[in-house]
């Protein structure tokens, strides 16, 4: 049984939009809980473009990559990120940050929809 859950982001911030969404992909709401299964559950963000995040983190919240090379660390402020990608992969990756470090990640991950 499927069960999908609908967050809207209008006016909300980032971290407290992304933990619930996470606690919901893991299924901690459920009385079933277990940290070795993946529940069979949907979250879908709408409104992402109209999330509320402060000019200062926009400035200041930096992603980091490296290509595994010497010296190809590479850093991209938020708002850059914003402008490249969307708002979607901002939430994306802050929920993705939250989930646990574990094979069942990936599989939280795809149960996730992020709509602008």
């Amino acid at each position: 049984m499927t069960t999908t859950h609908t967050l809207d982001a209008n006016k909300k911030t980032l971290g407290r939009l992304s933990s619930q969404a996470a606690t919901l992909l893991m299924g901690k709401n459920l009385p079933t809980f277990s940290r070795s299964t993946a529940p069979d559950v949907h979250v879908v963000i709408t409104n992402a473009g109209k999330l509320k995040v402060t000019e200062k983190k926009r400035e200041q919240k930096e992603y980091r990559t490296h290509s595994h090379f010497v010296g190809g660390e590479k850093y991209m402020s938020m708002e850059q990120m914003i402008a490249k990608k969307g708002m979607k992969e901002v939430i994306r990756k802050a929920v993705y940050g939250m989930l646990p470090y574990n094979r069942l990640r990936a599989v939280m991950m795809k149960h996730l929809t992020i709509e602008e």
